[in-house]
């Protein structure tokens, strides 16, 4: 058992550097289990020390931020005109059809690929279900108990990091209207769901 103490300064310095130097997101169990193992530090001194990090970067440049996986620092997002001018290489461009198959997933989940077709109208290329899985956006949660078995799909903390969410709660609402077809579509008796 740990019997080391920390000072709260010396606390709050470790778990700045952790996040800091860490190649992903951490998230406070694992900052408590890994960093903080040798110490006697409570989860409410590690839950206040990442309040104090947040509060100090709030006039940054820099923020702690809060995504699926954990914390991580990142930029604010009113410097990037700015810090654009760093990267050569230009963002990546996804296809209308990626988008609306990985907006399906993160508001329907689990969903099939069906499903997806049913409410999309047009086929589900193979391209873009392999480039969700490929980029671990998305993975497959278990299978639809209707012949075929088709698989259903579901978002990652991946998914969740990308886009600077937390959870699936930070999503923006979608209109009643969109919500209300999707669900016609959805809930249509004549589409039946085809195997994967």
């Amino acid at each position: 058992m740990a019997t080391k103490r920390v000072s709260d300064e010396q606390l709050i310095e470790i778990i700045e550097a952790a996040i800091f130097v860490a190649p992903k997101p951490l998230n406070k169990r694992y900052i408590k289990d890994t960093v903080l193992i040798d110490l006697s530090v409570s989860m409410t001194r590690v839950n206040q020390a990442i309040e104090h990090i947040q509060t100090h970067y709030q006039t940054r440049g820099i923020r702690l931020v809060e995504v699926g996986s954990g914390y991580r620092f990142q930029a604010c997002e009113s410097l990037a005109p700015w810090l654009n001018n760093l990267f050569q290489e230009r963002a990546p461009k996804y296809s209308r059809a990626l988008l609306e198959t990985l907006s399906l997933i993160a508001y329907r989940q689990p969903i099939t690929r069906g499903e997806i077709e049913q409410v999309r109208g047009v086929a589900v290329g193979s391209g873009i279900m392999k480039s969700l899985l490929e980029r671990e956006w998305v993975h497959v949660v278990g299978y639809k108990e209707v012949p075929g078995k088709p698989a259903l799909y579901a978002t990652t903390k991946q998914f969740l990091d990308y886009f600077s969410l937390t959870g699936l709660d930070n999503l923006p609402e979608l209109p009643k209207q969109q919500i209300s077809k999707i669900n016609q579509l959805l809930s249509d008796p004549s589409v039946r769901e085809l195997s994967e």
